[in-house]
């Protein structure tokens, strides 16, 4: 997926900001919480950075497609071994699944203020 995309992909979900940090790494937010990187530090260093479910965080690893991601593989991030390392509609997903288990961590009050209730 190209970081084009990739953008487009992020900021089409709910509620998305994207902040530009850390070197010129892309940060993709909802709630002021972050749920994926693109760009900058993490084309850098490989490929695009998500937060992942406890199970997508061990398979994508075991596959060799990610590896835990520097400095927030123990908040269950990974980083794609390459950008494209993963076909773009599981990545879409991916994406949408990180932005799920963000949302989920955000006070009720934060959701409703966000239009996420």
């Amino acid at each position: 997926m190209t970081p084009r995309a990739f953008e487009a992909r992020c900021l089409r979900l709910a509620a998305v900001t994207k902040v530009v940090q850390w070197e010129g790494t892309s940060v993709f937010k909802v709630g002021g919480k972050m749920f994926a990187l693109g760009g900058g530090f993490a084309a850098r260093s490989g490929g695009y950075m998500f937060k992942t479910s406890n199970m997508a965080y061990a398979m994508l690893i075991e596959h060799g497609m990610a590896r835990p991601a520097p400095y927030l593989a123990r908040a269950k991030w990974v980083q794609l071994v390459s950008n494209n390392a993963l076909p773009e509609a599981e990545l879409t997903a991916y994406l949408a699944q990180a932005h799920a288990l963000i949302v989920a961590r955000l006070t009720r009050k934060s959701r409703k203020a966000l239009g996420l209730d």
